[in-house]
């Protein structure tokens, strides 16, 4: 959980909605996202705090049940902070293939109410509901039907926010968690704002919150009452005025549809920084079956590859590629991520951090594909495909390549392909 939804988060409201006269704004959010996909596999752990995230010493926390959050776990928390804080939570690491599958199916369930949805992220969405009317009802009624199907179809529950601008809508989500509904009448969008304190307007970080608080303004309220001219002269022009038509729920940004993600990555930040270039090239081919069998479940083909690195110092450099064609193959996108690392002259550079991305992605289906004259009729695309199938049913990492399993003396069974092969053997 976010310092804001900590600071403006009073459960579940009770009562039947309020009036949803010009409404049509609903944010959907998912409840614990990642952590509730996780208990469709594993009923057991229910009702115990689960965390979702890595084991490493740097590594941070993905999603914490609302069992962890009780002990102060949230997310982004170092793990290292989030184990001491809850030692009995259980952790599992997290399966990005298996949200997306379901996020996928989630925003079908959106789609089919409307066309007029906008991603912010795999768990959450805006929806413009005013064209639905005739075929589904008021807007409450949509909401409520939207956590309905979700809930029946995918075994996850949701929160809803019904409101008349995107902004007021997030909030009302938010206040409404977990597995909640909450509308804001069209004419009592200053009462709700007011009440709450300045850390949750958006643009309000802890800087700017400290800023406002030597001013005495705590809540949205007082905020509202401030002169432009004043918020502007303290703050900046820009930020005065966006936060003084926010005070007063002023949104007039539309509903922007988005069917396709802009990219898809992965990055892994390293226990203790590494400075073999064998190793930095063994965790560009994990990274990059990881990229592959994403982008694959995701029903994509990206055209460009990139890279990121991070030194010891959190200086960070980024490399991209743009292929000849679209790709959602793992060995195109290790190769590529190698020559982009050798090219980069951080070769004997310590690394803390090394990430892997696909971008300027299309549908696969209509990504074209130009077969060279040597290449065999089956390969690695079939190859990969098996492995999909293989990790679908036995979990992921039950098919790996070669290079990425340790002997029991903890080094790798097989060189990295500096001599010409791919590691993935």
């Amino acid at each position: 959980m976010s310092r804001k939804q900590q600071l403006h988060r009073p459960g579940p409201q009770p009562g039947p909605p309020a009036d949803d006269t010009g409404c049509s704004i609903l944010h959907v959010d998912m409840d614990a996202f990642f952590v509730s996909v996780e208990l469709l596999d594993r009923p057991e752990l229910r009702g115990r705090p689960v965390v979702v995230g890595g084991l490493g010493g740097r590594s941070v926390v993905s999603a914490a049940s609302y069992e962890a959050r009780e002990y102060g776990v949230h997310s982004a928390m170092p793990m290292t902070r989030a184990r001491r804080l809850c030692p009995q939570a259980v952790v599992l690491p997290p399966r990005h293939e298996r949200y997306t599958a379901v996020s996928r199916a989630v925003f079908e369930i959106f789609r089919s109410m409307t066309p007029l949805v906008e991603p912010l992220s795999v768990d959450e969405a805006f929806l413009d509901v005013a064209g639905a009317r005739k075929l589904y009802g008021r807007p409450a009624e949509i909401a409520r039907l939207v956590r309905e199907k979700v809930f029946e179809q995918q075994g996850v529950t949701c929160s809803v926010g019904v409101a008349p601008t995107k902004f007021v809508a997030k909030l009302a989500s938010t206040r409404c968690k977990p597995n909640g509904l909450l509308v804001v009448p069209a004419d009592g969008v200053e009462e709700f704002l007011h009440a709450l304190p300045v850390a949750a307007l958006w643009g309000v970080g802890e800087r700017t919150e400290q800023q406002l608080a030597r001013l005495g303004l705590r809540s949205v309220g007082q905020l509202a009452r401030v002169p432009l001219a004043t918020l502007q002269r303290e703050l900046g022009n820009a930020l005065g005025a966006h936060l003084h038509e926010l005070a007063w729920g002023r949104d007039p940004r539309p509903v922007v549809p988005e069917s396709a993600d802009k990219s898809i990555g992965a990055e892994e930040t390293f226990d203790t920084d590494l400075d073999d270039p064998d190793e930095i090239r063994r965790e560009l081919l994990r990274l990059a079956e990881k990229v592959g069998a994403r982008v694959r479940a995701a029903g994509y083909a990206g055209r460009t590859v990139s890279i990121k690195l991070r030194d010891g110092d959190f200086k960070t450099i980024t490399r991209a590629r743009t292929l000849r064609e679209p790709t959602d193959l793992a060995r195109v996108i290790y190769v590529t991520a190698c020559e982009l690392y050798e090219a980069s002259g951080w070769e004997r550079v310590r690394l803390r951090l090394v990430g892997v991305r696909v971008e300027n992605l299309t549908p696969a289906g209509d990504a074209p594909r130009q077969l060279a004259l040597d290449e065999p009729e089956t390969g690695w695309r079939e190859a990969e495909r098996v492995i999909d199938q293989v990790a679908h049913r036995f979990g992921t990492g039950a098919v790996r390549p070669a290079a990425l399993v340790r002997r029991s003396d903890g080094r790798p069974t097989a060189r990295d392909g500096r001599d010409g092969g791919d590691g993935r053997g």
